[in-house]
């Protein structure tokens, strides 16, 4: 029998370690959220990433609560990520959200609490972030960090509080690699996180993506996940799916040259280039 093997991880600013590779959970819904994540655990993830915007932090709680209490895993074990949705920012207003949140979870902290979007015309983001730093004072946040921001909002946030997000999770994949952004993330001391990992689809059929995998005898999806990993990214592909669940997972026993590397990141150049999701710059229009 082959040993399983489990993701690298991370280790954050606030020497608190992360999976690399989590499973994301946005669009997933009642049951079939509980049981695609039950799979995961299953297969090996340690790292779930939910938002109160995704509406199913409480089918992910009681996932985790049913995995802890079949012995498949502890809570330890486990890096738990949510995020507060953009009209709750301010003091007072994300104060109370986190703990709608962490009852819903049914959990007793989270590994990680995140501001999901900077929206930079609130002017909320230095407020918001400074009392996510007292909540994780108390105990219930062992980590901080943020969600689509970009240069200035980060700077904003580590100046107007002096403490500086351990991740910045954004739209990052093939055909959208945010070299800029990684840079600037890495010169911050603040991990870069993925979402969207695979493109949401959009690079599976690519021909460069094709070929790689051929020669790798794997999946397009597992090729891009391994071009991540090797860019230091923490990725967390979401899938309903039991069989892509375990296929996203088993990517840490192959490795890609240099010129795989080269010719996945050129694909920001090719048919497949851009931005699927909001631009924070705008986002939300108000």
């Amino acid at each position: 029998m082959t040993e399983k093997t489990f993701p690298t991880t991370v280790t954050l600013n606030d020497g608190n370690e992360i999976p690399q590779l989590g499973f994301g959970v946005y669009k997933l819904k009642d049951d079939e959220c509980v049981t695609a994540v039950r799979h995961a655990i299953e297969v090996g993830y340690r790292h779930i990433d939910t938002a109160a915007i995704y509406g199913n932090e409480e089918q992910v709680g009681n996932a985790i609560r049913d995995a802890i209490a079949a012995g498949d895993v502890t809570r330890e074990e486990l890096f738990v990520t949510t995020k507060l949705w953009n009209d709750r920012q301010g003091a007072e207003e994300s104060t109370r959200a986190f703990q709608e949140s962490l009852s819903r979870l049914g959990l007793d902290y989270v590994d990680c609490y995140l501001i999901h979007w900077p929206c930079p015309r609130k002017g909320l983001a230095v407020e918001t972030f400074s009392a996510m730093a007292k909540l994780q004072g108390f105990g219930s946040i062992r980590s901080i960090g943020v969600s689509n921001f970009y240069a200035e909002t980060l700077d904003e946030v580590i100046s107007g509080t002096g403490i500086t997000p351990v991740l910045n999770q954004i739209e990052l994949h093939p055909g959208f690699s945010q070299a800029e952004l990684r840079e600037v993330n890495r010169e911050r001391g603040i991990a870069t996180e993925a979402w969207s990992p695979i493109g949401r689809g959009r690079g599976l059929d690519d021909p460069v993506i094709r070929r790689i995998a051929e020669e790798h005898d794997r999946t397009p999806a597992q090729v891009m996940l391994r071009w991540h990993l090797q860019l230091g990214n923490i990725i967390i592909p979401k899938s309903a799916h039991p069989k892509r669940i375990s296929e996203n997972f088993d990517i840490f026993d192959f490795h890609l040259g240099d010129r795989d590397m080269e010719c996945i990141t050129s694909l920001d150049d090719s048919t497949i280039a851009g931005r699927i999701g909001p631009n924070p710059l705008t986002f939300p229009e108000e």
